[in-house]
């Protein structure tokens, strides 16, 4: 006997619970949450994901992949100083988007440590291109950089959950950037 089909948009149901694990994270949420934000019974939230960890894992995984779009774009700019200026205004930005919750869950879920390493890999990786192309020093730590980046996001997340404008989080890109090591053209 087959199954009664499932009587909800499954994309719908994600983008619901990436809301909302993002608005109250995964701890402060709830079953009951999910299933009265979502619009389905818990057996139908049970047969569509497994459960609240599953969901959680499925529609942080379509978040993270959201994300690494924006900063695809950012890090393909010409230069390294480029691609770090358009991921912090990207990041600014969105993190205080009136069509989305203040902040980012990436960069706030104490569950998420794997994504941020991947987007401390993904920007370190820019900045060695940058090594590799003489815009940056050889003798640059790529790595601190980038963890310093990644920290500086996340504050920019707190700042916005906090309350802060799209012009406060600009501020503090702006003065991460004044931390940017000088040009340096290194002889042949």
């Amino acid at each position: 006997m087959a199954g009664r089909p499932r009587s909800f948009d499954r994309d719908a149901a994600l983008a619901t619970a990436v809301e909302l694990f993002w608005r109250t994270g995964y701890e402060g949420t709830s079953v009951a949450m999910l299933t009265s934000a979502m619009g389905v019974s818990p057996p139908s939230l049970y047969a569509a994901f497994g459960d609240k960890h599953h969901l959680f894992e499925e529609a942080s995984a379509r978040y993270f992949a959201r994300t690494c779009e924006g900063l695809d774009r950012a890090v393909e700019l010409p230069t390294a100083r480029a691609a770090i200026e358009r991921m912090l205004e990207d990041t600014a930005r969105a993190h205080t988007g009136a069509a989305t919750p203040p902040g980012c869950l990436m960069l706030t879920e104490p569950r998420l440590d794997a994504q941020r390493e991947v987007l401390h890999q993904r920007i370190r990786d820019r900045l060695d291109r940058g090594v590799q192309d003489h815009e940056l020093p050889s003798a640059l730590d790529t790595d601190r950089l980038a963890a310093f980046l990644v920290a500086v996001m996340r504050g920019m997340s707190g700042c916005a959950r906090d309350g802060g404008t799209t012009e406060d989080l600009r501020g503090i890109a702006e003065t991460a950037m004044a931390a940017w090591p000088a040009a340096h053209r290194e002889r042949a």
